[in-house]
């Protein structure tokens, strides 16, 4: 009997994991979307108006990423683990290249001299936001690779690192609130306050690697912008800058 009831518990808990990491998804993907529509989605992709082609790359290996999240959640729902294990070692190679072409992409805007509209952050400040989000999300999804036997741990750990890369996304969303920072950061923080919600609702407890995946991220969050100002970011952002310009 006890072993019926362990077993009908955990066939419940794996059909509300589905329902809901399926539904989170795709509220990722849609807020990408909502973020990328004008400038890049609906503007024909390669036919947007972007600076260069690098970011062209940026752009399709980083979306590349949100439609495989959507798509193998979708596989873990419909029970094909086998076509789920088979596209996940085409994602670690796919995330491996995000990190490489999202640090390249953070250099050329700091060649560039970019910062985002409104900001009040000096283009080598502001490059710290991209190589912490790097490497927050390298850090996360290769704790995710490790725990890959562990399903509960692995798409939690997985979902936490795609939200870490929202930011440009949601700060380009067409509502005036996202300019501030602390709104920013409340929604991409909202994501995991649903998981949290999540785990609390149907295993009355937060998943170790909620809590460990959320603190890696509100850590990165935290420290990128104090980091960035200093001194010593300063310089090691001249040095890169120095060594990008020399290879252009």
């Amino acid at each position: 009997m006890n072993t019926m009831a362990t077993l009908a518990i955990k066939s419940v808990r794996s059909r509300q994991d589905d329902i809901f990491f399926s539904g989170m998804s795709i509220l990722i993907l849609a807020a990408v979307f909502l973020g990328f529509a004008r400038t890049y989605f609906l503007a024909g992709v390669f036919r947007a108006h972007l600076p260069n082609m690098l970011i062209h790359v940026h752009g399709a290996v980083f979306s590349a990423w949100i439609l495989l999240l959507v798509a193998q959640t979708l596989l873990v729902s419909a029970g094909r683990l086998d076509l789920h294990r088979r596209l996940g070692m085409i994602g670690a190679g796919l995330a491996a290249g995000m990190v490489i072409v999202g640090i390249f992409a953070g250099t050329d805007a700091l060649a560039r001299g970019f910062i985002p509209p409104g900001s009040r952050l000096d283009p080598k400040t502001f490059y710290a936001i991209p190589c912490f989000e790097m490497l927050t999300f390298c850090s996360l999804v290769t704790l995710a690779l490790r725990a890959r036997s562990d399903g509960p741990a692995h798409k939690r750990l997985i979902l936490i690192a795609t939200v870490g890369l929202l930011a440009p996304a949601i700060g380009r969303w067409p509502f005036h609130f996202v300019n501030s920072t602390i709104a920013l950061l409340g929604i991409i923080d909202s994501f995991v306050l649903l998981l949290v919600c999540f785990d609390l609702c149907s295993r009355r407890r937060i998943h170790r690697a909620t809590v460990m995946g959320g603190l890696v991220l509100i850590a990165s969050q935290t420290l990128m912008i104090p980091i960035g100002r200093t001194v010593f970011w300063h310089h090691f952002a001249s040095q890169v800058l120095r060594l990008w310009t020399s290879f252009s």
